[in-house]
């Protein structure tokens, strides 16, 4: 009867600290929301040739991230969002102003191809270790000597005929 009212105690609980994080959520989220100016010139790159975002592009004088870093500001000043921003580049400068690829269409491949050449490239590797730690195969019976014949007195694996030609022609040099 105790174990019954102690899980019950810990099952409300769980389900009071599961609500109270399901409501903290959207509040977080919501806080969270405003974007900066830096944030939104770090998902564009600088079409001035420098292969930097517009954030971290180093000329001082840029003809292109100094007034898009300007655009960008008054953008969000006028209530626009992040993704409104890049949307807005987007559809100016295409898809090379993006400083990542996005994730839909045949750009899915840009994210989804590294891990699968390194997942395939892992599994290659483990059935190939795994083929070279296998045993080897066991002698036929026919391969294996008559182990009367083939040991001599000292039990060392030997032919003892061959080992008596060795050194009958060992004295025979010295």
């Amino acid at each position: 009867m105790r174990r019954l009212a102690k899980l019950r105690v810990r099952t409300a609980a769980l389900i009071i600290v599961v609500c109270g994080i399901a409501f903290a959520i959207p509040i977080v989220v919501g806080a969270a929301s405003t974007v900066s100016t830096q944030e939104v010139s770090e998902g564009l790159t600088c079409q001035c040739g420098c292969g930097l975002t517009v954030a971290n592009c180093n000329h001082p004088n840029c003809e292109f991230s100094v007034p898009a870093r300007e655009q960008i500001d008054g953008m969000l000043k006028r209530g626009m969002s992040g993704p409104q921003v890049i949307a807005f580049f987007r559809g100016k400068y295409g898809e090379k102003i993006l400083s990542a690829p996005t994730t839909e269409g045949f750009n899915l491949v840009a994210w989804i191809m590294p891990f699968a050449v390194i997942l395939g490239g892992g599994a290659l590797i483990a059935i190939t270790f795994g083929r070279w730690r296998a045993k080897a195969p066991a002698p036929s019976r026919g391969d294996a000597p008559d182990s009367s014949a083939a040991r001599d007195a000292d039990g060392g694996g030997f032919d003892a005929e061959l080992r008596r030609k060795l050194e009958r022609e060992l004295r025979e040099r010295t």
